[in-house]
């Protein structure tokens, strides 16, 4: 559509105009600390992060560690906006945290006896392919083997056109239970946004309650996540940290040689879960959520292990033509919404230019969150950009706890 290019193109003007210079970090939240922190923990956390903006190209870092249940450093560093700095109070976007959220309510509903993770998801959607043989524990742990509409071309490119766009759940779903399942349920496992899309609205039917209520009631608010919310809208709260990407320069046909970002900020992310758990959050919430969810607090002992539990790691495999199968292993194992890496539980998000990084280490009771945003160089010749969260919460696991540095693949 000729308005949402011509935006690019302004876009790109504004956004390249705003631009850091390698080392020019500075970090912009120091009262945000608290006098309690550890002095030594916070300088190395500065210097880390600074050395690694610039690697990794970085606009703008907001973290926040703790241990023990106590702050040990909550910061922001560099820019939101050009010539406004980033800040601990901004607002963004937080994709997959909120698929832990959906089924930590699952397993609140199976702490309650309302369902089992054996219940089909025939037994409340008949009309969907497969249904009569999908569990919700299978839609939960992503073993469901409906294939990830994400991955359809016709999706991509109507994304790409109009990135605006609001999506309703029965169009995305509809994407993927038209073709045949990857694998038979059960027997593999396969990233697909269509588990949490089916599981969203199964749950809606099972409690008569619309999602973003039955997440409020159930999770949200028992955990106190004030600064998380749903819209209806692409709004972020403000002050909101503004995300930047150039994930769109194939499709608008743009020479590899020329640098190119465009403000992504209120792009539509409809497509990315189900309706009523497209979230805006905070850093400190995104801290709460990784105690929270690591520790099981609102659910059984029961519930809370087999959130956890690995079981998949060596018992999936590549299936050809799936992008998105991959062998489970320390690196990477799935539970039920959440991901482990080594013994870290997490969920490490990645959209529109916004990446990150919500984990919890039992162990020794430490939490890493983080988000970032991206500088025009850290895209590639083909818009595509690595998830630099991730990374950086591995950086920060050598100071946090050296002994537990998540495993890398070879």
């Amino acid at each position: 559509m000729p308005w949402a290019i011509g935006s690019a193109i302004v876009a790109v003007t504004v956004a390249l105009s705003g631009c850091t210079g390698s080392g020019s970090v500075t970090s912009t939240s120091p009262a945000a600390t608290p006098a309690s922190a550890d002095p030594v923990v916070s300088a190395r956390v500065t210097d880390l992060v600074a050395q690694k903006m610039d690697d990794y190209d970085l606009r703008s870092v907001i973290v926040s560690i703790r241990k023990g249940g106590e702050d040990v450093v909550t910061e922001a560093f560099g820019e939101s906006l050009p010539g406004v700095p980033a800040s601990t109070e901004m607002h963004f976007r937080n994709g997959a945290v909120a698929i832990s959220y959906v089924a930590t309510a699952l397993l609140v509903l199976v702490d309650e006896g309302k369902v089992t993770l054996d219940d089909r998801l025939s037994t409340w959607m008949p009309e969907v392919p497969h249904s009569d043989q999908v569990t919700l524990g299978e839609l939960a742990r992503m073993t469901s083997g409906y294939p990830d509409y994400v991955a359809d071309s016709d999706f991509l490119h109507a994304l790409d056109a109009n990135p605006f766009r609001r999506w309703t759940p029965e169009e995305l779903y509809s994407i993927a239970t038209s073709k045949p399942l990857v694998y038979p349920p059960g027997t593999n496992w396969n990233y697909s946004h269509t588990n949490y899309i089916l599981l969203g609205l199964a749950l809606e039917k099972i409690t008569g309650t619309p999602m973003s209520e039955l997440l409020q009631a159930k999770v949200l608010g028992p955990l106190g996540l004030t600064g998380t919310r749903d819209s209806d809208t692409p709004a972020v709260p403000e002050p909101a940290l503004h995300a930047y990407t150039s994930e769109r320069r194939g499709y608008l046909g743009l020479p590899t040689e020329t640098e190119f970002v465009e403000d992504s900020t209120y792009w539509n992310p409809s497509w990315t879960i189900t309706h009523g758990a497209v979230q805006t959050t905070t850093i400190r919430d995104l801290a709460r959520t990784a105690e929270a969810v690591g520790t099981g607090e609102l659910l059984s002992e029961e519930s809370h292990a087999a959130q956890i539990d690995t079981g998949l790691r060596g018992k999936t495999t590549q299936v050809p033509g799936c992008s998105t199968c991959f062998p489970q292993s320390e690196v990477y194992t799935y539970g039920l919404g959440v991901v482990m890496m080594g013994d870290w539980i997490l969920q490490n998000p990645m959209f529109s230019g916004t990446a990150a990084v919500d984990a919890y280490l039992p162990s020794e009771r430490a939490t890493i969150a983080v988000v970032v945003t991206f500088e025009p160089g850290a895209f590639g010749a083909d818009g595509s950009v690595r998830n630099r969260a991730t990374d950086l919460f591995r950086d920060l696991t050598a100071i946090v706890a050296p002994d537990a540095v998540p495993p890398t693949r070879q």
